[in-house]
C-alpha cells in the first residue's frame, strides 16, 4: 500500500439517512478514487453495522484486511444535525474504533507504506492512542488531518501529534483556536508561520470553508480563493480535499496544481450529499 489512513470508521447518522463516514476513511475512500492506492487500518463491531461497513469498502475496492472486528464494542455511529451550512455532531462512545489494537503485522505495513495519515479523534481512547503513536514512530511521511472534534481532544494530544506531523491540514477556525493557545497574533500568516516554526512542520494546508484554502511549502504561501457550488452538505468536503492535494502531489504535481484540485474536488463534495459520492477522477475538472 502507497498509503495507510488510521482512525474512525463509522456510520454518520443524518437527519433522513445513514451514510458511511469517518474522515480517515473518507480521504482512504477519494485517494482510491484518485488512482492513489490506499488502505485503512481501523476497527468495527461484530454487528450489522460493521458488516455493512465493510461490505461498503469491498464494493468500493478498498482493502478491508487491516481493518479489525471487537466482539465486545459496537460500530461506531454519529448523530450528525445541520446547522446552516455547518453539520454538528454527537460522537458516540466508547466504540469499536476506541480499541485498536497494535502487532507486528500492521507495524510492518506502515513500515512498507509511502504514507501515513491520521486525525485526533482516534486518539480520544487511551487504547487506540497508545497503537496510534507508535506507528506513527514507524511511519515515514506522516500526514496529520487534525480534525478538532470538542470534547474528544486535548492540547497535549495535539501537540504530540503536531510533533510528529510532515504535512499538517487543519482548517482556519483551528489555526486561530490552536494558535490562541501560544499567541494573539491575529495574522493568518504569522499563525501558520507560528505553527511551522514551532514545531516544525514543513507543509501546512488550511482550508478556509467558502473563501477557499492556504498552503505554506518550501517556506512560500500559496492561495486559492476557492469554487463557488451550491451546498448540500459539507460532510466529508475536507476529507476530499486533503485526498486531492495528496493525489497531486503524490503524482509530483506542483503546489498550485494541488492546492486549485483540492479546492475543486472539495468543492464537489459539499454540492453533494454524504461524504463518499460515486465520481470518476475526469468528474472533477
Amino acid at each position: 500500500m502507497k498509503t495507510i489512513c488510521f482512525g474512525e470508521i463509522l456510520w454518520d447518522i443524518l437527519p433522513h439517512e445513514k451514510v458511511p463516514g469517518g474522515a480517515p476513511m473518507n480521504v482512504c475512500y477519494h485517494l482510491n478514487r484518485l488512482g492513489q492506492e490506499a488502505a485503512l487500518i481501523s476497527k468495527t463491531g461484530n454487528d450489522e453495522n460493521g458488516k455493512a461497513l465493510i461490505d461498503f469498502l469491498q464494493q468500493n475496492d478498498i482493502d478491508t484486511s487491516l481493518v479489525q472486528v471487537d466482539n465486545d464494542q459496537p460500530t461506531g455511529t454519529v448523530i450528525a444535525t445541520q446547522k446552516g451550512n455547518e453539520m454538528e455532531y454527537d460522537i458516540v462512545q466508547p466504540v469499536a474504533w476506541d480499541f485498536i489494537d497494535q502487532d507486528e503485522a500492521l507495524l510492518q505495513k506502515v513500515k512498507e507504506a509511502d504514507y501515513f495519515i491520521c486525525g485526533s479523534l482516534v486518539a480520544r481512547n487511551e487504547h487506540s492512542r497508545k497503537t496510534l503513536f507508535r506507528l506513527l514512530e514507524a511511519a515515514k511521511t506522516k500526514i496529520i488531518d487534525i480534525n478538532l472534534r470538542p470534547p474528544h481532544y486535548n492540547q497535549s494530544t495535539v501537540e504530540n501529534l503536531f510533533n510528529k506531523a510532515d504535512i499538517l491540514k487543519l482548517n482556519n477556525h483551528e489555526l486561530a483556536l490552536i494558535t490562541g493557545w501560544y499567541s494573539n497574533e491575529a495574522d493568518f500568516e504569522k499563525q501558520v508561520l507560528l505553527l511551522s516554526e514551532k514545531f516544525s512542520i514543513p507543509t501546512i494546508i488550511i482550508t478556509k470553508g467558502e473563501a477557499g484554502a492556504a498552503l505554506l511549502f518550501e517556506k512560500r504561501f500559496y492561495h486559492h480563493a476557492g469554487y463557488k457550488v451550491e451546498v448540500a452538505d459539507t460532510i466529508g468536503s475536507g476529507d476530499s480535499f486533503l485526498a486531492g492535494f495528496l493525489s497531486k502531489h503524490m503524482a509530483g504535481q506542483s503546489p498550485e496544481t494541488a492546492l486549485a484540485f483540492a479546492c475543486r474536488i472539495g468543492a464537489f463534495v459539499a454540492s453533494q450529499k454524504g461524504a463518499c459520492p460515486v465520481y470518476n477522477p475526469e468528474d472533477i475538472l
